[in-house]
């Protein structure tokens, strides 16, 4: 059964949300696939910088991860934005990074930007940050941060960062 939007609630994730998240990028068949460990680490160490959505059993359907740059306090990069297949097309990774970056400038005093990089051809990640931009009355600058011959691991398309800023929130 699919949840209704009532049904839905965003949350910080918990360490014991890392497997299933590991499982939603998986299943996406378009993130970069990080070790399951990876994630495990990211719902401890960057909990306050990420945001999951449960369904009405408390299960994560969905999840975007971030970090504020050392070097770059006033800004949110965005890691990986997912949304399991069976809730896709109602909105909620919208709903996940609007949510993220109330939660972060509520708590980062000073949070004017944020990044991500997406490859070229994702349209829905171009459309997801180029909306987010339109609603948060922000410019975006795209500039390719890292080339295909940058990989080591072999064939990677560019990686295009997409900053957004100056955001009003």
């Amino acid at each position: 059964m699919t949840a209704t939007r009532a049904d839905l609630h965003i949350d910080r994730p918990t360490v014991a949300d890392g497997a299933a998240l590991w499982r939603i990028a998986k299943d996406s068949n378009a993130l970069d696939l990080n070790s399951s460990y990876s994630y495990l680490l990211w719902c401890r160490d960057f909990a306050g910088t990420s945001a999951v959505v449960r369904d009405e059993r408390g299960e994560p359907v969905g999840f975007v991860t971030g970090y504020v740059p050392p070097d770059r306090p006033g800004t949110l990069l965005v890691w990986q934005v997912a949304v399991d297949a069976a809730q896709r097309g109602r909105g909620l990774a919208a709903r996940l990074l609007d949510g993220l970056t109330e939660r972060v400038a509520a708590e980062y005093d000073g949070l004017t930007a944020i990044e991500t990089t997406i490859t070229p051809g994702n349209t829905a990640s171009e459309r997801l940050f180029t909306s987010y931009a339109e609603r948060h009355g922000a410019t975006v600058e795209r500039t390719v941060l890292f080339e295909a011959g940058d990989f080591p691991d072999g064939p990677h398309d560019p990686e295009v960062l997409y900053r957004i800023g100056p955001l009003s929130l």
